[in-house]
C-alpha cells in the first residue's frame, strides 16, 4: 500500500517540472489526483503520464488567478474524487522580464504577484474549507531559495516567495485546528521546461554552486509532506536545494 492510498489530491501548476513529477508519483503512492493546469496541452500530456503509471486523474484547464475558475475546478475535482485531503499549490514562476526592482516593469511584478502569491492564497482559500470536510489533510506550499536568501535578478519572484513563507506560517496556525497542516518546500535550482527556458543547464553555476536539481527529488519531499509520515511536520519551509542556501 502507497503512503498515499485513500487520498485525494489537487496539484496545481501540474503540467510540467515539479508539478507533472508530483502528480505520477502521488499517482503511484495511492493518491487520485486533479491537476489544475492553464496549458492544456501541458495538462493532458501529464494527465496520461498519470493514467500510464496506474493512477487514477482528473485534469481541468484551470488559471489559478481568477477566483471563479479554482472555485469551479476545486468543486468539480471534490465532485469527482467524493473529497479532498491535499492541496499542493505548485503553479508559479518567474520569466525572463523578471529582473531588478529598479528595472523591472511594473505589469511584470504584478503577473508574478498574482500567479505566485495571490495564486496560492486562492486556492488554499478555496480548498481548505473541502479538506476540513473530509477530515483533515495537508497544503503544501511551495516558495523558493530565493525567499532564504538574498539574490539579484529575479525580485519580483523573490518578493512573492517571500510572502508565501509568511502565508504558509500564518496558514499553519490557523488550520490546526481543523487537522490540517500547511508546509511550504523551497526548491533551490531545478531542471524543468522552465529554467532550461531561462538558460540552466546540468552545470552548476557560480550562483548557487550546486548542482541543479531533479524535479522528481522535489517531489519526493511533497509526498512526504502529503502523507501521514509527515504527522507532526506543520508550519515549516523546508529547503530542496542540495544546499545552495547554506552558501
Amino acid at each position: 500500500m502507497g503512503r498515499l492510498e485513500g487520498k485525494r489530491a489537487v496539484i496545481t501548476g501540474g503540467g510540467n517540472g515539479i508539478g507533472a513529477a508530483s502528480a505520477v508519483l502521488f499517482a503511484r503512492e495511492g493518491a487520485k489526483v486533479t491537476i489544475l493546469e492553464i496549458d492544456r496541452e501541458a495538462g493532458e500530456r501529464s494527465a496520461a503520464a498519470v493514467e500510464a503509471a496506474g493512477g487514477a486523474c482528473l485534469f481541468l484547464e484551470t488559471d489559478i488567478t481568477r477566483p471563479e475558475a479554482v472555485e469551479t475546478a476545486v468543486a468539480r475535482s471534490v465532485a469527482h474524487f467524493g473529497g479532498l485531503e491535499v492541496l499542493y499549490n505548485n503553479a508559479g514562476g518567474a520569466t525572463a522580464r523578471d529582473g531588478s526592482f529598479l528595472d523591472i516593469a511594473p505589469e511584470e511584478f504584478w503577473r508574478t504577484i498574482s500567479v505566485d502569491l495571490y495564486g496560492t492564497f486562492l486556492c488554499s482559500r478555496l480548498a481548505v474549507p473541502h479538506i476540513r470536510a473530509a477530515g483533515g489533510g495537508a497544503v503544501i506550499n511551495t516558495t523558493s531559495i530565493r525567499a532564504m536568501k538574498g539574490t539579484e535578478g529575479a525580485d519580483a519572484y523573490s518578493s512573492a516567495k517571500g510572502g508565501i513563507v509568511v502565508l504558509t506560517k500564518a496558514m499553519a496556525l490557523q488550520c490546526l485546528p481543523m487537522g490540517i497542516r500547511v508546509n511550504a518546500i523551497a526548491p533551490g535550482p531545478v531542471l524543468t521546461e522552465r529554467t532550461r527556458g531561462l538558460g540552466m543547464t546540468e552545470e552548476a553555476d557560480q550562483q548557487w554552486q550546486v548542482r541543479p536539481g531533479r524535479p522528481e527529488e522535489v517531489a519526493a519531499l511533497a509526498a512526504f509532506l502529503a502523507s501521514d509520515d509527515a504527522s507532526y511536520v506543520n508550519g515549516t519551509i523546508i529547503p530542496a536545494d542540495g544546499g545552495a542556501a547554506a552558501f
